[in-house]
Parts: C-alpha cells; sequence; structure tokens
C-alpha cells in the first residue's frame, strides 16, 4: 500500500468518531479490503477543505501518513460520494446496515479484494432502489454475498442435519434448510415455501443489477431482511443495531 511515509488509498467511510473538538476518527475499508483507521484533523471546521469528503458513506481517495498511535488523514479527493443516499432516512438506514456489516467482515492488515467493491456496489444500488422493498433486498443480498464469501453460507439445498432433500424449514442455527424431522428438534426452525427458498438462493446468486429490476412484494423484502438480520447477527456474534433499525422501518 506504500512506504511508511505515506500512501494513496480510496477508501469508503463506514464510521466516524468524535475526538476532541475538531477532529475525527474515521473507519474507512480500503481498496485492498483492508480496514483502516485514521485521524482527519480539522475536519469539523466550517472551513474545512477535506469535510464533505469524510462524510459517511463516501468514497474518496485519500492520503494517509503513518502515525505513531493512528494514522493520519493528509488530504481526500472526492471518488463518488454517494449523494443518493442522504435523500430519504430509508436510504441513509440502509446504507448504516451495509457499512456495519462491513466493518465487521473487515480487518486491519487483512486484504480481501473482495470486499471493497460489492460494497461500492452495493451503495449505489441502494441509490438507484425504487422503493422500500430493493432497499430491503439489496440490503439483505448484500449480507448474505458477504457472509457467504467469508465461509457462512447457507446450505439451500437439502437438510443441513441429514441431508434430506425435502427440507421446507429454515433454522439459522442449524446453517440452512432442515426436513420437518429435524426441524422438530429445532427452537428455531421455520417453515420456508419454495418460493422463499428460491427468494433466498437469488440474494446470493443474483447480481445487484438483477435484484434491482425484478418485482418484489413487501413481504418477501421483509422476510428475507429479517433472515439475514438473524444469519449476521448469530454468525458474527454481534448485535446489529444499525440493521434492527432498517427492519422497524
Amino acid at each position: 500500500m506504500g512506504s511508511r511515509k505515506g500512501f494513496r488509498t480510496k477508501a469508503i467511510v463506514l464510521d466516524r468518531t468524535v475526538l476532541g473538538e475538531h477532529d475525527l476518527i474515521l473507519t474507512l475499508l480500503g481498496e485492498t479490503g483492508e480496514q483502516l483507521r485514521a485521524v482527519a484533523k480539522g475536519v469539523r471546521k466550517a472551513k474545512s477543505r477535506i469535510s464533505a469528503r469524510c462524510d459517511y458513506f463516501c468514497e474518496s481517495d485519500f492520503l494517509i501518513y503513518k502515525g505513531k498511535r493512528l494514522d493520519i488523514i493528509s488530504d481526500a479527493a472526492s471518488v463518488d460520494p454517494h449523494h443518493g443516499l442522504v435523500v430519504s432516512p430509508e436510504k441513509i438506514s440502509a446504507a448504516a446496515a451495509l457499512c456495519e456489516i462491513a466493518s465487521l467482515t473487515s480487518f486491519e492488515e487483512s486484504a480481501d479484494p473482495f470486499l471493497y467493491p460489492i460494497l461500492s456496489r452495493a451503495l449505489k444500488a441502494l441509490e438507484q432502489a425504487r422503493d422500500q422493498e430493493h432497499l430491503d433486498l439489496v440490503v439483505a443480498a448484500y449480507a448474505f454475498k458477504v457472509l457467504a464469501h467469508g465461509g457462512w453460507r447457507p446450505e439451500l439445498g437439502e437438510c443441513t442435519v441429514c441431508g434430506d432433500g425435502k427440507a421446507l424449514f429454515f433454522s439459522i442455527g442449524a446453517g440452512g434448510l432442515v426436513c420437518g424431522s429435524c426441524a422438530s428438534t429445532l427452537p428455531d426452525a421455520e417453515p420456508v415455501s419454495l418460493t422463499q427458498i428460491a427468494w433466498l438462493r437469488s440474494c446470493i446468486g443474483m447480481t445487484f443489477d438483477e435484484l434491482l429490476s425484478v418485482d418484489v412484494d413487501a413481504e418477501t423484502a421483509l422476510f428475507l431482511l429479517g433472515i439475514a438480520h438473524g444469519w449476521a447477527a448469530t454468525r458474527l456474534s454481534v448485535r446489529l443495531k444499525a440493521l434492527e433499525f432498517s427492519l422497524r422501518l
């Protein structure tokens, strides 16, 4: 990524923490897929020239210098401000849910070239989403895609416990579809229809362009978002506050 003196990287702003009166600590997803933390000095001042490029969800080209404790952001140029995400509370909430998952699935000094482009595309998909149903669909799809990439892909072909092909229940704890017999022993197993199973597969297998073009009803979109929330919270062993808020909208 560069020398110890400094490096440039495209990155997406995942989170911001107030530091003192005028500074912010930014949590970033770098273009290599590494998570970065760096101080943006003076960015809370009214006349800061890089303030807008350090906003939530912004995609910017940062010049970062190594510091003793935290790296320092020296400059930032806009790549994609994702202005379409701040036009409504619903889109802000959906974008926050994506960045929450991204912050929990990326790590410092651990490159993963899959993570940056999929988050960038998912944020753009939220901008393009025409209604709440497609916002929910994009968030669910992002969660399933990123977790599947990380090794947490749900079993959607046969019973994850016994291998029976007639699996019409879903158990987050068991790892995916389960048959009726195994479902009777699992407290979290819930019945799912063939249509719902097809939608779960689509969340992983379809592109965001394809997902944005399909018709999806509110009940299905909420079902997918709920399963994605439970799946992510269980696999990551955390409470996903931003995703919980999206479920309440």
